[in-house]
């Protein structure tokens, strides 16, 4: 397992991550032993770094990260979670509010049964006014992080743009990361524009989501997907590709994401123990990189398309 920096916070952390929205059944239906298991299975194989939020599962992440993290030496792991972004019965809602950010950390603590975060993150500042994330929700985050109840903070977001107009309008040291999804994938490494400006202002950069929300897998496409359909045409193209090549799309997805050595982590999400240990062997197969230049070409009517969050 191969350990990096998030840029100058100090953590370094293992460069393939566990990220636990998959706990709170986002994706699929959740056995929650299985899921218990899968975090102790990360843990037990060198992954450092365990990312969450109160809005997966609308709090039912947190609640089964919780019971796991309780079995777990504090010292083995750093936790990310994340304030802004919530979920009551079925509803989603956004509450950027400095009240409201600081009540969070705290809710989140108990939940996760720890006493401290590592990074708290605010979380997809895409729905919120990025003024008040400047101006309200970031001041409120320094204040805790003045207190020792937070270490670090970052901010995630899907839009790269927001993230440089947000750095540029607080405090320098305000933001010590980003956490930026679906931008450094087989079909779209738009990120890699943004990495000598985060270097430059100290930012550490945190990859998610390497099979951008399940469209290079094998499994396919889930019908929820926000993808344009000609993206995922050109993904099935490329799934049948790297099956015919002996090579599963999984692994070359999570071989490139890794790859960058200026992207501190790539945070991947499972409920199942055996997917964590081959997420792992993926992240320590070397990238192919003839197989990669053919994948790109196959990708190129549709190389960094994206989507609208929702």
């Amino acid at each position: 397992m191969e350990y990096r920096e998030i840029g100058k916070t100090g953590l370094k952390v293992s460069n393939i991550s566990f990220g636990a929205s998959s706990l709170g059944g986002v994706f699929h239906s959740l056995k929650e032993e299985a899921g218990i298991e899968a975090v102790y299975t990360a843990v037990d194989n060198g992954i450092n770094f365990i990312d969450v939020s109160p809005y997966y599962g609308h709090l039912k992440a947190e609640i089964v990260l919780g019971k796991a993290l309780k079995n777990i030496n504090r010292e083995r792991y750093y936790l990310s979670t994340k304030v802004g972004r919530y979920g009551k019965d079925g509803i989603n809602y956004w509450d950027y509010s400095a009240r409201r950010s600081r009540e969070s950390v705290f809710e989140s603590m108990e939940r996760l049964n720890v006493d401290y975060i590592d990074l708290i993150n605010i979380h997809d500042i895409e729905f919120s006014d990025l003024e008040q994330v400047c101006n309200e929700t970031l001041p409120a985050l320094v204040d805790l992080r003045n207190e020792g109840v937070v270490k670090h903070i970052g901010i995630t977001n899907l839009n790269l743009r927001h993230f440089k107009y947000v750095i540029d309008h607080v405090p320098e040291g305000t933001v010590e990361s980003v956490l930026s999804f679906c931008h450094y994938t087989l079909n779209d490494d738009s990120l890699a524009d943004y990495l000598d400006y985060f270097e430059s202002k100290g930012v550490g950069v945190i990859n998610a989501s390497p099979y951008s929300m399940g469209l290079l897998t094998e499994r396919g496409v889930p019908d929820w997907h926000p993808a344009p359909e000609a993206l995922k045409r050109l993904a099935g193209k490329v799934i049948g590709y790297c099956k015919s090549k002996g090579v599963s799309i999984e692994q070359l997805a999570v071989s490139f994401s890794v790859t960058n050595p200026r992207i501190a982590t790539t945070l991947f999400s499972t409920t199942n123990p055996e997917n964590v240990l081959k997420t792992i062997k993926y992240a320590e197969t070397p990238l192919e990189m003839d197989l990669l230049k053919d994948v790109l070409k196959i990708f190129e009517p549709g190389f960094r398309d994206t989507w609208v969050n929702s």
